[in-house]
């Protein structure tokens, strides 16, 4: 029926791999030959073409990471540079290509389609920052992994009567820092969306030791907003706690995904392949209220920043 090529993009995300997986095997399924790509767009321009088997994606769905690998390409905004792109798929017989990763994937994905190749974009980022789908793959895992370590955080803040300052992911999104903050109980949430205000978070801290009566305080703070480290100096200067940074770091994109990361990943490459079969292209998949759907990419990628505000009300409530 014809040559699929998928390739991811970005940074990694817990989950790609299962997306893989499902591209390649209902692709086969499907009658097509699927084609790999390494290192994103940068090996799609320089033709690092693998054709793949039902056996090569065995086992990988538990993996984090990405095997086919990802690079990023900032030449790739260049027509040039997509032109040789739609070349070496054209040299291939590679009739369309499903792309794992963010925006930046997406727009790479827009500029090949009104090139004339059939594109199919699924959301691989732990920031959930694809405001066209309630959840991207990826963003479950990233979850869990911060929770868990400041669950850690929070066992020895109690033992020494200390704020932990905890920096996560989410430059553009501040959904990690929210469902984290929600989940771990922690007394502040701090992202673009709510703002930061030095002095009040130390009026915010100071009520909770003193009136309170609080032996510890967590703070979670999205990524670029402050310099953690100085607020938690400030901190122990300021109010009564001990304050102490904690930059999770990268340490958010590693680890074996989660059950509905690798589920999600599963039902959107399942989903591409059938648009791909259906003649369906220029489009992503995602999901929206647990129902699998299919957008053109220029309308997501135009689709206004996702406000949380219900569950900053469910916080200021429960603090």
């Amino acid at each position: 029926m014809g040559k699929i090529g998928v390739l991811t993009s970005g940074g990694d995300a817990p989950g790609m791999n299962a997306a893989i997986r499902a591209i390649v095997r209902s692709g086969i399924s499907r009658g097509y030959e699927v084609y790999g790509i390494r290192d994103g767009y940068y090996g799609l321009v320089n033709k690092n073409f693998t054709l793949l088997s039902q056996s090569d994606v065995s086992d990988i769905m538990v993996r984090g990471g990405t095997f086919l690998g990802s690079a990023r390409l900032p030449e790739f905004k260049e027509d040039k540079v997509v032109e040789q792109a739609v070349s070496n798929l054209k040299e291939y017989g590679i009739d369309s290509l499903v792309v794992i990763g963010g925006d930046g994937t997406y727009r790479g994905a827009q500029a090949l389609y009104e090139k004339g190749i059939n594109c199919i974009a699924i959301p691989g980022t732990i920031d959930n920052d694809i405001f066209s789908t309630d959840f991207s793959i990826g963003f479950d895992t990233a979850l869990e992994t911060i929770v868990e370590n400041v669950d850690r955080l929070r066992d020895t803040s109690s033992s020494h009567n200390r704020c932990s300052v905890v920096e996560v992911m989410g430059n553009k999104c501040g959904d990690l820092a929210i469902f984290s903050g929600l989940t771990c109980g922690a007394e502040v949430i701090i992202t673009k969306e709510t703002g930061f205000d030095e002095e009040q978070l130390l009026k915010q801290l100071t009520y909770f030791s003193e009136v309170r009566k609080k032996n510890h305080a967590i703070v979670v703070i999205s990524e670029k907003i402050t310099d953690v480290a100085l607020l938690a100096k400030l901190i122990s200067l300021e109010t009564p706690f001990s304050g102490r940074d904690t930059v999770l770091g990268h340490i958010q994109r590693g680890g074996s995904p989660s059950p509905n990361d690798r589920l999600l990943a599963t039902r959107l490459g399942d989903k591409a392949v059938e648009n791909i079969m259906n003649g369906i292209g220029g489009c992503c998949v995602g999901i929206v209220n647990n129902e699998i759907v299919t957008i053109p990419i220029e309308t997501a990628l135009a689709m206004p920043i996702r406000k949380r505000q219900e569950y900053f009300d469910l916080h200021k409530r429960l603090v």
